[in-house]
């Protein structure tokens, strides 16, 4: 009863925000805000249901990336929630990996002139079943999935993609989608962000650690993908 539940309330709140952003009556907030956190939540929030499927779930931030930022949290991490919960429902067997970075100011925006602007990069990577290439065009549109099989097997209304693609449009950034089937899939947004005005305090002490390198190996190998973007 539980999960029905949350899976209703998840269909009603999608198809509230779709309404809202079709009438033009969706409002964004600018606020400081702890970027890493916001990351780290929505990989913390999904963990459970990735371990669940044995598969690995990893966030990575770069260093160069600011800890505080100014711009629309809760939006941002909605996005990262569809894409992340995506990754893991169409992943059987791997990894999902969210990564943030520094990005480049995209081509459309080439005219912005505030150079206080930070472009960041959000990517969404995953293992899963990849996207054919005929699925493509209809990918961000409404009520949409790759096939009907693909409704049938992992549920969903469709409308997750076309939210994300909205609201990174409404917060003046991009999405694209690079993919191969049976290989996996990966979505990246980029947005422009302000620095914050007011940034908190360090928390933590200094480590003992600071200053050294840490090696990390692993034997996975990303799979080669195909970039379209939107």
């Amino acid at each position: 009863v539980h999960k029905s539940g949350e899976t209703l309330l998840t269909i009603i709140n999608d198809i509230l925000d779709f309404s809202k952003i079709e009438a033009g009556h969706l409002e964004l907030e600018s606020l400081d805000f702890n970027l890493h956190k916001a990351a780290e939540d929505i990989v913390e929030l999904y963990s459970e249901r990735a371990h669940s499927k044995d598969l690995e779930v990893i966030c990575r931030i770069a260093p160069d990336v600011p800890e505080y930022v100014k711009g629309e949290p809760s939006r941002i991490k909605q996005v990262l929630s569809n894409l992340v919960g995506n990754s893991i429902k169409f992943t059987g067997l791997g990894e999902v990996v969210v990564e943030v970075n520094l990005g480049d100011k995209p081509e459309s925006n080439q005219r912005t002139l505030d150079e206080s602007i930070l472009w960041i990069r959000f990517t969404v990577r995953d293992t899963g079943i990849g996207i054919s290439e005929s699925a493509l065009p209809r990918l961000f549109q409404a009520f949409s999935q790759a096939d009907g099989s693909t409704t049938r097997k992992y549920g969903g209304t469709g409308l997750g993609l076309a939210i994300s693609k909205q609201l990174v449009g409404l917060m003046g950034g991009e999405i694209a989608v690079s993919t191969q089937v049976g290989q996996g899939t990966a979505f990246t947004f980029t947005l422009p962000l302000l620095p914050a005005a007011h940034i908190e305090p360090a928390r933590h002490q200094p480590s003992g650690l600071a200053g050294l390198r840490l090696l990390i190996v692993e034997d996975k190998t990303p799979a080669p993908y195909r970039e379209v973007t939107w």
